[in-house]
């Protein structure tokens, strides 16, 4: 059916939905979206906020699995919210309009599934495996909660598990008897498995995705073979994909399967009733061998001058921890082949493959075995220091171009901040980093009215963050208080660091909590869904966030009537992973600052903007307290990006000539 006639003004949709409004933006993307996947292209859509992208994408794509048998379109978004609106809103209002053969399913991983057989095994050994009261009730509770649930997915249980009970009880690949086992047939695993390999259409995260894409390599993979997948929530996309390509091991990780083995406190775990003295013995071995590794890669990091924590050559510390982590997986397999019960079998082999696993990751980092990827440790202080060990290629795109763009015929990337300028030349950084040069691009501007809907406040007269940097963050701390008493608090204060954050919010405290303020602090315990809820609730509320308040936060209405944004968010290379990236482009003859860090810093800061005006009805006020967007030559980038608001500099309406932004542009498919 043509878009027009669902998307139109005198839409299907119109028709069933009140107040809904038909938008070209959307008539648009949705058209672009239809070609890419009919033609099987690759394709980039930058759509403000308020083009309705979800339903510019969902239309054409169960419009194309209706038609075409045993075609497959995987949705892959960043965040849960997201995941839930598509799959619980928007498909079904579409599948009401638009009877088909459609097949949603979402899609999670199988670790959030219960298993039946491991819940009677595990209740059966409570009291060898479970250390706490606390412990044993959750089991009770699941045990409960698995006869009454229809989906047996951890987000279906009232509370939240902790991971060792879970652990113990959830859907495991190494750890499962398939066919033979005498719950089968009611598995919650099997049975979600059989709905994702008979749907057409697959919401997913990005995260399964790319650990879809990795298992693929070996010839494994969680996903059935799908013809398109579409990504919303798109720039995201390189950092997951670095996360799930690379390498990862940390302290905590490798004490936690070792206590899962047998706690040296309490002796209670697997081989306290499955083990013998050699494999205890084994495990103590291992026990103070990782000791022993962790602490001297603790003292190399503590030896290195001004360490970021990055590592450059092969070898820093001698390999104390992988033969022992082998020899242990090795006891357990012989310690499996004792045992007559098969499922008593599969708790020893499926640990032993996980520690197998776990010596060649340690391996493979003390070598450096990955070509192309960066490498470095972090530490988390505390009391007893822990340590992590992380490798990830320095460039996605070469991997995506061979493990997903030579595979799939069309790939749909989409978000409301792709572009770093109001041109097509915007897309450079994207495709790029992500491999997608011969793609197709198209921007679409925002249908808001910004002129009505949003002031930004800028300032020439602030010192210079980078030559002045002290004095800068004094200046932006004197002027916080007045800028968020021109909207009674409802404001986000977006910062580039902790460090600032949490000197802000111990120099600020008194000041909001004397003028009735509620001030919420990332960091300070609450996660961030708990946190998004209290400053919806409270009334005069400023909440201070970093990173992930800079984007994917979606507060409507007069809540949120204010974000200050207290440094342009430039990426500095104390991560090993920028710093790479910064000298891989130095190594090619490019220039770091300008073809990487300053337009990631405007596609950033064009989130951070996009969290003021959410609806057509939203109003409120942007401040950037940083010069540097009118006094550098690259600020222009910057303005010419973000919408076009009302402008003030230093408190003076802007006239028309400094008050030009981003328009509602839309640059054709090239």
């Amino acid at each position: 059916m043509d878009i027009q006639k669902i998307l139109g003004m005198d839409g299907l949709v119109a028709k069933r939905w009140p107040g809904f409004e038909s938008r070209p933006q959307q008539l648009e993307m949705a058209e672009a979206v239809a070609t890419a996947i009919d033609r099987k292209r690759k394709l980039i859509v930058e759509a403000g906020t308020g083009v309705g992208k979800s339903f510019a994408y969902l239309v054409p794509a169960i419009q194309a699995a209706a038609a075409k048998k045993d075609f497959k379109i995987v949705i892959s978004t960043h965040t849960i919210g997201l995941q839930e609106q598509l799959i619980r809103k928007d498909i079904p209002f579409l599948q009401s309009v638009l009877p088909g053969d459609y097949r949603p399913v979402l899609v999670k991983g199988r670790g959030n599934y219960l298993s039946l057989r491991r819940l009677r095994a595990a209740q059966s050994r409570a009291n060898s495996l479970l250390e706490t009261a606390s412990s044993h009730e959750q089991l009770i509770q699941i045990g409960r909660w698995s006869r009454q649930t229809t989906d047996g997915s951890k987000s279906d249980l009232p509370m939240q598990p902790y991971e060792p009970v879970w652990d113990l009880v959830q859907s495991d690949n190494g750890n499962c008897l398939g066919r033979k086992c005498p719950h089968h047939a009611e598995c919650f695993y099997f049975l979600a498995r059989k709905r994702v390999f008979g749907a057409n259409i697959l919401i997913v995260n990005h995260a399964l995705f790319f650990s879809d894409l990795a298992l693929r390599r070996s010839g494994g993979g969680l996903l059935p073979d799908y013809q398109v997948v579409i990504f919303d929530e798109a720039h995201t996309l390189e950092d997951v994909a670095a996360d799930h390509l690379g390498l990862s091991v940390t302290q905590g990780g490798v004490d936690y399967i070792l206590n899962q083995l047998l706690a040296p406190r309490t002796h209670k775990g697997i081989l306290a009733t499955l083990g013998d003295g050699d494999a205890v013995a084994q495990l103590e071995s291992t026990r103070q061998a990782a000791e022993k590794f962790f602490l001297a890669i603790h003292q190399w990091h503590l030896s290195q001058p001004k360490s970021t924590g990055r590592v450059r050559e092969a070898g820093i510390v001698p390999d104390h921890l992988s033969e022992e982590l082998t020899k242990l997986g090795s006891q357990l397999h012989d310690l499996a082949k004792t045992r007559d019960s098969e499922e008593e079998q599969l708790e020893l082999t499926s640990r032993g493959d996980r520690l197998n696993g776990m010596a060649s990751q340690v391996k493979d980092w003390l070598k450096q075995r990955l070509e192309g990827q960066v490498y470095w440790m972090e530490v988390r202080q505390g009391r007893i220091p822990r340590i992590s060990l992380a490798s990830a290629p320095i460039e996605v795109g070469e991997a995506l171009k061979q493990q997903l763009y030579e595979r799939v015929p069309t790939v749909i990337l989409t978000s409301a901040t792709l572009s770093a300028a109001g041109d097509a030349s915007g897309f450079k950084l994207t495709q790029q980093r992500l491999g997608l040069e011969e793609s197709e691009t198209k921007q679409l501007g925002s249908p808001f009215d910004f002129q009505k809907q949003a002031e930004l406040h800028l300032f020439r007269n602030m010192p210079d963050p980078s030559a002045m940097a002290a004095k800068y963050e004094e200046e932006v701390l004197a002027r916080i208080p007045e800028y968020v008493a021109k909207t009674q608090g409802r404001a986000f204060v977006l910062f580039t660091s902790y460090t600032f954050l949490n000197r802000a919010a111990e120099k600020l405290g008194p000041f909001f909590a004397r003028n009735g303020y509620t001030l919420l602090v990332q960091g300070s315990g609450l996660p961030a869904p708990r946190l998004l809820e209290q400053f919806r609730e409270a009334k005069k509320a400023v909440l201070f966030g970093v990173d992930s308040f800079w984007q994917g936060v979606d507060v409507r209405g007069e809540a949120l009537s204010n974000v200050i944004i207290t440094k342009l968010p430039f990426a500095v290379p104390d991560r090993p992973l920028t710093e790479a990236r910064l000298e891989a482009i130095a190594a090619a003859g490019g220039n770091p600052f300008m073809d990487y860090q300053v337009p990631q810093a405007v596609i950033k800061l064009k989130q951070g903007f996009g969290r003021l005006i959410r609806t057509a009805s939203d109003t409120g006020i942007v401040v950037l307290f940083d010069p540097r967007v009118l006094t550098k030559p690259y600020g222009k980038m910057f303005l010419e990006a973000l919408p076009n608001a009302k402008r003030f500099i230093d408190g003076v309406e802007a006239p028309p000539n400094e008050n030009a932004g981003s328009r509602s542009r839309k640059v054709k498919m090239g």
